[in-house]
């Protein structure tokens, strides 16, 4: 089975869940036994980037403007990888990548399928750059999409409004790989970045929609009952650094707030195991990779309602709290009261993200779908 994997970025650094997923995806894909490539743009590729799929199966496109991924490319190019192609899969939404593809898609009639990974929704900056992409070419992608996957059952709405009936979608959530995040050395870790005490941790780009701004006022207000416990930053920037280390500097807490910017292989690894849980304070997210992350690393999580992740409480691995600063600050001082609840929550997490999220049986639902597109193109070519 020949797949080709559309995503505008895999970077680690600024890509974001998106680009996870698409990396993690098209690894798992190509262990499985699938013939993979994965067409991207090569902004902030490094060589383990460009060659985790073999020689010649990543397609780096040069990007030639930078804030919305406008490539150079080359229409003979992308309508040969779609004719070489059985199936086409466009990751995110709001890209000019997906639309080039779907051109050539529609073109040779090809099947494809089409994951926007929470981002259906006009939320954000740029929003009338949005809605001009969706009239021109983003609503036709979604509505002709052979079939259309939503990474939670939360997303279902937003592919009602795109006017995409519920038989069209199918939900296969993110998937994580336990082997990624095996490596352990609290305190490694912990001299490595001047970390005295315990931690909650945060991961993520240091932006709006991830609400650090969120973690660090609800922090602020309860430091002063828990004095053991520090917060600790991990991700880019990504627009609010500067404001958040501001906010440190009023409320005087320097010493117990890290920046350590963007982490990835085994320090991202020492993050997760050495922290006492992690918090995702977000504003908007589908379904959050952070979690399955933390989970296969044993570290409980805090998140809000907004990251279509609630199965973390109803199973005991983790508090659900409101997208609020009040909200997270209530969570974070329940959490913080009751530790012992923390180690029973790790336990929890673990066991659950292995049963539910592993790659193992995260893929065998691709492979599925897959092959029921190209059976269904067999059947009407007869």
């Amino acid at each position: 089975m020949k797949i080709l994997n559309v995503s505008n970025t895999i970077d680690p650094v600024t890509g974001g869940g998106e680009a996870e997923r698409s990396f993690q995806m098209s690894k798992a894909l190509a262990q499985s036994g699938a013939d993979c490539r994965i067409l991207t743009i090569d902004t902030g590729l490094d060589a383990e980037r460009k060659s985790f799929l073999g020689e010649g199966r990543v397609i780096a496109l040069p990007c030639l403007v930078r804030r919305f991924y406008v490539p150079k490319f080359s229409f003979r190019q992308i309508n040969d990888l779609v004719a070489e192609a059985d199936v086409i899969h466009l990751m995110g939404h709001w890209t000019v990548l997906n639309a080039l593809v779907y051109l050539a898609v529609r073109k040779q009639k090809k099947p494809y399928v089409v994951c926007p990974a929470g981002a259906l929704d006009i939320f954000g900056r740029s929003k009338l750059f949005k809605k001009i992409y969706n009239t021109v070419v983003g609503g036709k992608i979604i509505r002709d999409a052979s079939m259309c996957i939503a990474v939670t059952p939360d997303e279902l709405s937003s592919f009602r409004a795109y006017g995409v009936e519920q038989d069209r979608v199918h939900v296969i959530p993110n998937g994580i790989a336990e082997s990624d995040f095996l490596a352990e050395d609290d305190a490694g870790f912990r001299a490595k970045f001047g970390l005295g005490k315990a931690f909650i941790l945060f991961v993520g780009r240091l932006n709006l929609i991830k609400g650090p701004d969120m973690l660090l006022q609800a922090f602020c207000t309860i430091k002063d009952k828990f004095p053991a416990i520090d917060l600790v930053f991990v991700g880019p920037d990504g627009g609010m650094l500067a404001e958040l280390k501001a906010l440190v500097k009023a409320e005087n807490v320097a010493d117990r707030v890290h920046f350590l910017g963007y982490l990835g292989g085994a320090d991202k690894s020492h993050a997760y195991h050495a922290a006492t849980f992690l918090a995702i304070p977000s504003r908007h997210e589908a379904m959050s990779i952070v979690v399955l992350e933390a989970g296969v690393a044993g570290t409980p999580v805090l998140l809000t309602n907004q990251c279509g992740f609630n199965q973390i409480a109803d199973n005991g691995a983790g508090w659900v709290v409101p997208a609020t600063i009040e909200g997270i600050s209530t969570g974070l001082h329940k959490v913080l009261s009751d530790t012992g609840k923390i180690e029973v929550a790790a336990g929890t997490i673990h066991k659950y993200v292995m049963g539910e999220y592993s790659w193992v049986v995260v893929i065998r639902r691709y492979w599925e779908l897959y092959f029921n597109l190209i059976q269904k193109v067999g059947r009407k070519s007869l």
